[in-house]
């Protein structure tokens, strides 16, 4: 790589890590806040499932974005929201992994917490919560990253610079987000 090369991908990237910095701190001001506190107490195990919830975010959507990028840079698909039976197929199996590891990260928090002897909210509690927030984010981060990757792609940016800093970013932010509104909606609903 020459030094050309390395100031671009410097260039692409230093804005996104900016605006990725500050989300992380928004994302940091809604879970310190009263109401996010008050939802921690009423559902033991969701401070346990966090930070497995959103890590899982960045990890599926990221693999969402790697395949976007490459099958850009391939050939394989076209920067456009029409239909594409392998855009189809990624669009799919991202939201079929996000949605099931985010169930699977319910139950194995309830039954962590039931092993160990500690207070939990029910399972479907814990379940309902990470479902709704898990469906949210899917939908947000599906259709960020295609108009992010697509965007970025069409306006010379290579998207391989970008997916990571705000695929990471989206997912705590909106994370966070739906894991409180998935608490509110889940009270209501159980």
């Amino acid at each position: 790589m020459d030094g050309e090369e390395i100031r671009r991908v410097y260039r692409e990237s230093i804005g996104v890590l900016s605006v990725s910095l500050l989300g992380g701190l928004f994302a940091g001001g809604v879970l310190g806040s009263e109401p996010m506190r008050a939802a921690f107490r009423q559902y033991p195990g969701l401070l346990l499932l966090l930070p497995a919830f959103l890590a899982t975010r960045g990890n599926v959507y990221g693999a969402f974005g790697a395949r976007l990028s490459s099958g850009l840079h391939q050939g394989l698909i076209e920067p456009q929201l029409a239909y594409d039976e392998r855009l189809a197929n990624a669009v799919v199996a991202s939201f079929v992994n996000g949605i099931g590891i985010s169930v699977v990260i319910g139950v194995l928090s309830w039954g962590v917490l039931r092993a160990l002897g500690r207070e939990s909210a029910r399972l479907a509690e814990l379940v309902g919560v990470t479902l709704v927030s898990g469906l949210l984010t899917s939908v947000v981060l599906v259709v960020g990253l295609l108009l992010l990757v697509f965007g970025s792609y069409e306006l010379g940016l290579d998207p391989d610079n970008l997916v990571g800093p705000i695929v990471t970013t989206l997912g705590d932010i909106f994370g966070v987000v739906f894991l409180y509104v998935a608490v509110v909606i889940v009270g209501v609903v159980l």
